[in-house]
């Protein structure tokens, strides 16, 4: 019950009488930019100093403290159309890639990897059940929902939602075997909202590397884009009635040149414990700073996607 795309469409064609498309896949959904959340300003309350942003140089030199990368990967490809329904079909996965002995190798039992047909199965009822595939239903269309770019955008969010389903897994995991801090530091590429169990272990480290969202006002938006080489804002909590409350802070891990004021720009999230503020705050960014070396070229995202999530991707890659 884990079909890729050409069993799957060869299937779909099956039942819904269709010679089907007999060229190649075409680009993923994803990189067709078909999601993305609109941009937008957030004002959030400052923990460490005075109230606002502030720019601080992370002390010390960088240090490698983390032990392990944790990254998903999600593909959306239409296999066919029904009356303008779309038929996605989807493969989401996500891995753990641990350090031993210098050399990065999967944790536990392994990466997690689903594949299944997304479709809104109240329109398309003979669909429900196909041969040798998992289907998801991705829920009932509403009038204002009914044109065939907003099911595709409704498909690729329900794909990312079992893609977060995944990580959230493996995250959980991780830090319920960290009690008494044996597994140490995880590097997870995003954030920690999604788990109120990760949001709240020490073990756990967010690196988000996208800023739809920037946890500032304008005056703090002018210090975030004046962050040199190894500075940080000062730490704020993010929250909402969504979310875990998080402490936050955003840190310049390579020279903007010119580029822009996002360019080599990261935002962290830790658990909001504890009264060393400003301390974990350095010696994480000292942590995250050590892992700018190697470069992640050619991948056009090198300046902010580190070597151990990169593996994360290709690994992913290999297997899904």
């Amino acid at each position: 019950m884990n079909a890729g795309f050409q069993s799957a469409r060869r299937a779909v064609a099956r039942l819904i009488g269709s010679p089907g498309a007999d060229d190649a896949a075409g680009p993923s959904l994803e990189r067709s930019g078909m999601h993305g959340d609109a941009p937008r300003l957030v004002a959030p309350t400052t923990v460490e100093g005075g109230a606002g942003l502030a720019r601080r140089e992370v002390p010390g030199s960088p240090a490698v403290g983390f032990a392990a990368f944790l990254d998903g990967t999600q593909e959306s490809r239409v296999l066919d159309h029904v009356g303008g329904v779309p038929i996605v079909h989807g493969t989401v996965a996500a891995v753990i890639r641990e350090r031993r002995e210098r050399r990065l190798r999967t944790h536990g039992d392994g990466p997690l990897v689903e594949r299944a047909v997304y479709l809104p199965v109240d329109r398309l009822p003979h669909l429900a059940t196909i041969d040798g595939c998992t289907v998801v239903d991705t829920g009932p269309i509403a009038p204002d929902v009914a044109h065939p770019m907003a099911l595709l955008e409704r498909a690729v969010h329900v794909v990312q939602e079992r893609r977060e389903r995944l990580e959230r897994t493996l995250a959980e995991r991780w830090c319920d075997g960290d009690g008494a801090g044996s597994l140490g530091a995880l590097w997870i590429d995003g954030g920690l909202a999604k788990s109120p169990r990760v949001a709240g272990a020490t073990a756990a480290i967010g690196v988000v590397k996208s800023h739809h969202t920037l946890y500032a006002d304008g005056a703090g938006l002018a210090v975030i884009a004046a962050l040199a080489v190894g500075e940080r804002t000062s730490v704020v909590r993010v929250t909402s009635k969504q979310r875990t409350p998080v402490r936050s802070w955003y840190l310049r891990v390579r020279a903007s040149g010119g580029r822009g004021p996002l360019w080599g720009l990261v935002r962290v999230e830790v658990a909001d414990i504890g009264d060393d503020v400003s301390a974990r705050a350095d010696t994480v960014s000292q942590w995250i700073l050590a892992e700018s070396s190697p470069l992640s070229r050619p991948d056009p995202r090198w300046d902010t996607l580190t070597y151990g999530v990169r593996d994360c991707e290709e690994f992913l890659r290999a297997v899904s």
